[in-house]
């Protein structure tokens, strides 16, 4: 696809569930320089209110920041009548959250995906939906995969070592979904869901599948595994050591994410995009652990730990990234290297992007 389709997009309304998150945010940052106007609609409920309005940027008193539930019909239905085009990133997005409610994740990330997709439904004014999924789906993918030796693949000599000795999955869009985790589920279902709603009224979709998003202004949760990135960073900044869970030997596939909301924005007017599923993902396999190291050349010294495996982490594998390139004609520019070395540059100049309560506890791990 040329940049100049994205002229489409010029003084276009597009709403963004979700929008005042960290990928919302950046989305919504990336729609204003191609000339369009984004409605953000989210119930700012994820983070302290200062960490939208200095890190992500986001003035809750702006009149395009709508401060509601994805699951108030009337809201939705109000926002979606002014739109052009909806991405739907509204979720609630953290894995182990998501395991300790399980009810909180249906109720935003189906019955709120549910209201909102009834709503487009119910609207023709709307061009397309973007239904942003999670490469979690795939859970660890084919189980033989794993069982191939890696004598087959020497070119990736390295990384295999990193996984015992055996070939990570690469995941095409026609793999089959295995969800290992609450979130994973949701994120199968809203998938599905959309393709039916919308698909019966004619309403055209693109389902985006994230892989491992990453990168500045993105912040840690507390009690919570998910963004290893922003963990070592912020971890290693303090002196803390590392946590490799299970040794540190899953792959993920990590994606800056101004390349996340670079290939999300494109998505919504790509003709080829109507009515498929994309992988968003670089299409390179890094260890945790590799992570990890990167993470500690910018921290000499950085200790590692070796911690038990969380409840549905997967092992998981990386993207095929053959559709995105061609149905998009994009790929990422961002790789791990350089987007570790800019988020610990950014977290040295942002000092307050640390949490308060990740700060005690390495002063009480120093005394």
């Amino acid at each position: 696809m040329h940049d100049t389709q994205l002229k489409e997009l010029a003084s276009r309304t597009v709403l963004v569930t979700g929008g005042a998150g960290l990928i919302g945010s950046r989305i919504a940052a990336r729609l204003r320089q191609v000339g369009a106007r984004p409605i953000l609609l989210c119930a700012l409920d994820a983070y302290p209110r200062n960490t939208y309005r200095h890190l992500f940027g986001i003035d809750p008193t702006d009149p395009d920041v709508i401060v509601g539930n994805v699951q108030n019909a009337d809201v939705v239905r109000k926002a979606v009548a002014e739109s052009d085009y909806v991405i739907h990133a509204a979720a609630l997005a953290d894995v182990a959250a998501c395991t300790r409610k399980p009810m909180a994740a249906i109720h935003t990330n189906i019955t709120g995906t549910q209201v909102l997709l009834d709503a487009v439904a119910a609207c023709e004014r709307t061009r397309r939906l973007v239904f942003v999924s999670s490469a979690s789906v795939y859970g660890n993918g084919d189980p033989e995969d794993w069982a191939r030796p890696c004598e087959e693949y020497r070119t990736v000599r390295q990384l295999l070592e990193a996984v015992h000795g055996r070939v990570p999955p690469q995941f095409h869009e026609y793999t089959q979904l295995r969800p290992m985790s609450v979130y994973a589920n949701t994120k199968a279902w809203g998938e599905t869901q959309t393709a039916l709603t919308l698909g019966a009224v004619g309403t055209s979709y693109t389902v985006v599948r994230y892989f491992s998003v990453y990168g500045e202004p993105q912040v840690v949760k507390e009690n919570s595994h998910s963004w290893v990135i922003a963990w070592f960073t912020t971890r290693a900044a303090l002196g803390l050591p590392l946590h490799l869970n299970g040794g540190g030997h899953q792959i993920r596939d990590l994606v800056h994410v101004e390349d996340i909301a670079a290939a999300t924005v494109r998505a919504l007017i790509a003709p080829r995009a109507h009515n498929e599923t994309i992988n968003i993902g670089t299409g390179t396999p890094t260890s945790i652990r590799a992570v990890a190291d990167l993470v500690a050349e910018q921290y000499p010294g950085t200790r590692f730990a070796e911690t038990p495996m969380p409840p549905g982490d997967p092992l998981g594998g990386y993207a095929s990234t053959h559709r995105l390139e061609a149905v998009l004609g994009w790929r990422p520019t961002i790789t791990v290297k350089d987007g570790v070395a800019r988020y610990a540059d950014w977290l040295s100049r942002t000092p307050e992007a640390i949490p308060a309560w990740l700060r005690a506890q390495a002063e009480a791990a120093a005394v």
